[in-house]
């Protein structure tokens, strides 16, 4: 056998070996994903979230009324349920309530 029928035989059995590796990896369904997708339409915003593998969440938020709500999708029933509805307003009214009552007082002791 000269060289040059073993480099056209190497070649042509590494050409099987990787053809055959594309098709195993296409060939496997790979679960639908849809972590981290936000998307948003003239005063909407929509996201997706899970809390745990077998429920995934929508969160459908007004931005100009400063609402939301969380439909979520249990696979075990596959059934959508509705969440409950939060004014986002009053969230952050009350974050910046919280966080000014903490600053408040004298701190004793040492600076870092």
């Amino acid at each position: 056998m000269d060289s040059k029928n073993f480099a056209i035989g190497v070649l042509s059995t590494t050409a099987v070996v990787l053809l055959v590796g594309v098709l195993i990896i296409h060939s496997q369904s790979s679960s639908a994903l849809a972590s981290g997708m936000t998307t948003e339409g003239g005063k909407y915003v929509m996201t997706v979230g899970s809390i745990e593998p077998a429920e995934e969440l929508v969160f459908v938020i007004n931005a100009t009324a400063q609402k939301m709500i969380a439909y979520r999708f249990d696979v075990g029933q596959s059934r959508i349920m509705r969440g409950e509805r939060v004014n986002l307003k009053r969230m952050v009214d009350n974050a910046a309530k919280s966080g000014k009552k903490k600053g408040k007082g004298k701190k004793r002791g040492r600076r870092p």
